[in-house]
């Protein structure tokens, strides 16, 4: 399984913020499109950053209630690690664990083309295990049944 497969499956969206737009239309962003994570791109093709919920949540304990004017630039991770469509999900999903980190950009050519959550892996791998315990019961199924006669 590919990284390629999350894209298709959730519609590979690509949703990204300037670095100059404020964290209140980060937050909105966020919100709109219920997602808790989304890269920083002045062009909406280049990544320059990555930022999330969880860069919000603690600089709102160092800028109080300055928060929402700041730039998204001040709070945004510049070190990205990246994906691309090619990826095998399990290195991803690897590299997530060992990281720590619940969102990978994921790039293609050089542009960003869409992001893979933790989540995304997860329900992914949910929808491969539900539909190898249908193929299982089936065959066990077909197994419980007695023999033709052949005659």
């Amino acid at each position: 399984m590919k990284v390629q497969d999350i894209l298709n499956f959730k519609g590979g969206k690509a949703i990204s913020i300037a670095p100059t737009a404020n964290i209140a239309a980060l937050c909105k962003l966020l919100r709109d499109n219920k997602i808790g994570a989304t890269t920083v791109s002045s062009n909406g093709t280049t990544i320059e950053g990555v930022i999330s919920e969880r860069d919000v949540a603690y600089g709102l304990v160092t800028h109080g209630a300055n928060l929402h004017t700041l730039p998204v630039a001040d709070l945004m991770t510049r070190t990205v690690i990246t994906c691309t469509p090619d990826d095998r999900v399990a290195t991803v999903a690897s590299t997530m664990l060992s990281r720590k980190i619940r969102h990978i950009p994921v790039e293609a050519g050089g542009k960003f083309v869409g992001m893979v959550s933790i989540r995304d892996v997860l329900s992914l791998r949910v929808n491969d295990l539900q539909q190898e315990t249908a193929q299982l019961r089936m065959f066990v199924s077909e197994i419980d049944r007695p023999p033709q006669d052949r005659e």
